[in-house]
């Protein structure tokens, strides 16, 4: 390992050292992400008050994660293709493609993801009117006051405040949303009242 070492020239010591580096850290970058503690990728670089931090899609272009996508790239294509390339420009600029790529397809992995991820927000007043549901607290009539019911909003059980026009309507008799009021209070009525 020695005499291996000993052989690089000043170049491929720096470009090896470079290349383990960026493994080592993309490594632990992987390990972090899937362990869902993601710290210090999206630090900005600042390019002397330059704000071309951003793309198109708000992804970010100047931070670690990509540096060290193109370092991983870069190195790692200069020690693979060093006995290929003779030519020491050729070769940087090959390498230098290459970790450009790579940020690029990453970037694009995450753009991909970001599209495929889904709020857990429900638009209230969309999907609340018309809903069924049951009285979880009395509500008083007349808008009295504020009682509480649980309704299904695509697949999941929701508790809102309510308030009615018509009379109390006690606690576990269904309802039905007529109104959304505000993102937290909905304006209800009795199930059964509907019925003639």
């Amino acid at each position: 390992m020695l005499i291996w070492w000993t052989s690089l020239s000043v170049m491929m010591k720096v470009v090896w050292g470079v290349t383990l580096a960026a493994s080592l850290i993309f490594v632990i970058q992987t390990i972090m992400t899937f362990l869902g503690a993601d710290i210090g990728s999206d630090a900005d670089f600042d390019m002397d008050g330059a704000d071309f931090s951003t793309l198109d899609s708000g992804m970010n272009l100047y931070t670690f994660r990509n540096l060290v996508n193109f370092f991983l790239g870069f190195g790692w294509s200069v020690i693979l293709l060093q006995e290929s390339i003779p030519s020491t420009g050729l070769l940087m600029l090959v390498s230098a493609l290459v970790g450009i790529l790579l940020v690029v397809l990453v970037m694009s992995l995450f753009r991909l993801l970001a599209k495929m991820q889904q709020s857990g927000n429900i638009d209230v007043y969309k999907s609340a009117e018309g809903c069924t549901g049951k009285v979880y607290l009395t509500i008083p009539g007349e808008r009295a006051g504020e009682g509480k019911v649980q309704i299904t909003i695509s697949g999941s059980i929701r508790e809102y405040a309510a308030l009615t026009d018509g009379p109390e309507i006690k606690t576990g008799t269904a309802i039905k949303v007529t109104e959304v009021v505000n993102p937290s209070t909905l304006l209800v009525e009795e199930l059964n009242s509907l019925i003639i």
